[in-house]
């Protein structure tokens, strides 16, 4: 028998910016938002320091989640750990099916999922992320000044963040298992070029991860100036990362060719009563941040809101008269 935990107006969908900034603008409109995330604090949480995001010139990306996180909890919003496996459309509602703590009825969803970065499958990999492992280059080379670093990929974020953290490492490597790099736009590859402290090491792949408490160094399986041992003090994991696009295409959502979820300026999907928010989307293209994550959620709340508004009647299970509209005040 299926357990029902209660009736919302909203059920958002991730733990990350943007589920924490729908959740945020949700309760401002006075509706019935619940939270259910797996991992708290989405990619952001382990990404290590942040320095750009506004407001801080520095915060660890927990530090920053749990901000987030407090800003929800003010509202008395509940927030569920657990992960949220289907959603199933029930008569102009949807019941969201979760792994542990039962069935959530509600009029709206916000799927705010995310990605799966890709990872190189070695030991220590997940240990030691934020301690040497890092799969974001624009978050975390100023930590990197002076250092040695190795960078991983053979497409544009990886050929971009050679270039990035060249600007602060003394030398960096950038490691693809390919004899040319993968769809780099030209330009880019034109700057590696130029670049004086990046050293390509083409057909290569590393295939350990060296160090006691934190990362130390790498092996690689073709030696490079006589050894396949390298003495880095980072290593940039930028392989790609996934939609996590399971649920989207049991709804029958439409997807672009990488498997985002498309959506319109609003953050309104191609299903009535569904919004999607932050990477799981095409909204801010290659610009995945927490910024404009958070952004989309924020816009998504917004949208799921004008629904319940035009549609007070769609649901049986919708979890409150909708109130009166007011601004919703930055």
């Amino acid at each position: 028998m299926t357990t029902v935990e209660g009736q919302y107006d909203i059920v958002i969908a991730g733990q990350g910016a943007a589920g924490f900034a729908a959740a945020l603008y949700a309760a401002r409109y006075q509706t019935k938002p619940v939270v259910i995330g797996e991992t708290f604090g989405g990619e952001t949480a382990i990404g290590g320091s942040i320095e750009n995001y506004p407001g801080y010139v520095d915060i660890d990306g927990f530090d920053l989640m749990m901000h987030f996180r407090d800003q929800v909890v003010k509202y008395d919003v509940p927030i569920v750990d657990d992960k949220v496996t289907k959603v199933v459309g029930v008569e102009g509602c949807y019941e969201v099916e979760t792994e542990y703590s039962g069935t959530y009825q509600t009029q709206t969803v916000i799927l705010a999922i995310g990605r799966e970065r890709r990872k190189l499958g070695l030991p220590n990999e997940e240990e030691w992320t934020g301690k040497g492992v890092s799969f974001c280059s624009v978050c975390d080379a100023p930590l990197h000044k002076d250092n040695v670093v190795a960078v991983v990929g053979g497409g544009n974020a990886a050929a971009e963040g050679a270039v990035l953290l060249a600007k602060y490492a003394t030398q960096v490597y950038l490691i693809y298992r390919g004899s040319e790099f993968f769809r780099p736009e030209r330009i880019i590859v034109d700057e590696l070029n130029r670049t004086p402290n990046v050293t390509q090491l083409l057909e290569t792949n590393v295939v350990e991860l060296q160090g006691t408490d934190d990362l130390e160094g790498i092996r690689i399986d073709r030696p490079y100036n006589g050894s396949d041992e390298l003495t880095v003090d980072g290593i940039f994991i930028e392989i790609g990362a996934d939609p996590r696009a399971d649920i989207p295409k049991e709804l029958g959502m439409n997807l672009n060719d990488e498997d985002e979820v498309i959506v319109d300026t609003a953050m309104r999907t191609n299903i009535p009563g569904i919004f999607a928010a932050g990477d799981l989307t095409n909204a801010s293209g290659d610009l995945k941040q927490t910024i404009t994550a958070a952004a989309q959620g924020a816009i998504a709340a917004s949208a799921a809101y004008k629904y319940i508004m035009e549609h007070p009647a769609a649901c049986p299970w919708h979890a409150a008269a909708p109130p009166q509209e007011e601004a919703v005040t930055a």
